[in-house]
């Protein structure tokens, strides 16, 4: 399934000032129940509740394509570790991208969007 990404600043804002955090080594991780999710599920062809997703990398990060390659390498560790674990609907998430990470792999940035949303209590634990 496709994920619906934050398009708009008041909803980062809205992440950063009254979600809840998790810092982990190369990744910064935001949660905020998204109480438009009703609203959107409606609207979504499979009635299913979805998570809306926002990505930050900066430009200490480094130059555009560093910066895309980023993006894309947390993109499909967020999209391993729901597909593996199961992460909770209903929520905006905001993943924002440290210095270090610029240089990891895959699976190093896996294992920190694992270890936030264990912190954060979003994996499902109802896993079948």
């Amino acid at each position: 399934m496709k994920y619906r990404a934050i398009s708009e600043n008041h909803l980062y804002l809205k992440a950063y000032n009254k979600g809840k955090k998790c810092v982990a080594k190369n990744v910064i991780v935001y949660v905020l129940k998204d109480y438009a999710s009703k609203r959107l599920r409606l609207e979504n062809p499979q009635k299913k509740e979805i998570n809306r997703i926002g990505l930050t990398v900066t430009k200490k990060n480094g130059n555009a394509v560093t910066r895309n390659r980023i993006k894309r390498i947390i993109r499909e560790a967020f999209r391993q570790t729901d597909k593996q674990y199961g992460i909770k609907k209903g929520y905006l998430i905001v993943i924002v991208a440290k210095y270090c990470a610029a240089d990891k792999k895959t699976q190093d940035i896996k294992n920190d969007i694992l270890y936030a949303m264990n912190k954060l209590s979003m994996i499902e634990t109802d896993n079948g």
